[in-house]
């Protein structure tokens, strides 16, 4: 089965092997920001300006004019954000990104369920066809210790 591209709007592309995701700008930037709160690197919901510099991370792969605090927290720290690609801030942040696009493609498309798990008291994303049991999704890494705090 050829699976469909995620396509919210024309203002960013995230591309892997055959898959194509494009995005509009406010679906990407808060796709971005609940990528940086799941990784530990910011606590709550971000201004505008902050917001501006984690998009300019996530696309750029740094933040050569910061327009906030945040940006000058990133260069600040920019050695313990770096290091091998599969390692690095940059990397995960587009990988959340694009992990919660495939998924939701595939909620669309009924190959996956969103369904509240009593004993966690959160969602997860089930299989149908699985006699509903949660896919596990692999484990990100925290950057809580250069966590950006205002």
């Amino acid at each position: 089965m050829r699976r469909g591209n995620y396509d919210s709007g024309d203002d960013f592309v995230l591309e892997y092997g055959e898959l194509r995701f494009t995005f509009n700008e406010r679906d990407f930037s808060e796709r971005c920001e609940q990528a940086a709160i799941r990784l530990g690197f910011v606590h709550r919901t971000l201004g505008e300006e902050e917001l501006e510099d984690l998009v300019n991370l996530a696309v750029n792969g740094e933040i050569p004019d910061p327009a906030s605090a945040l940006g000058e927290h990133v260069n600040r720290c920019w050695p313990e954000l770096t290091g091998p690609v599969e390692r690095s801030l940059v990397h995960w942040l587009r990988r959340l990104v694009f992990r919660g696009a495939w998924l939701d493609q595939r909620v669309n498309e009924d190959e996956l369920e969103v369904r509240f798990i009593a004993e966690t008291g959160g969602f997860a994303y089930v299989q149908p066809d699985r006699s509903g049991e949660p896919i596990e999704l692999s484990p990100e890494p925290s950057w809580g210790r250069v966590a950006y705090r205002r």
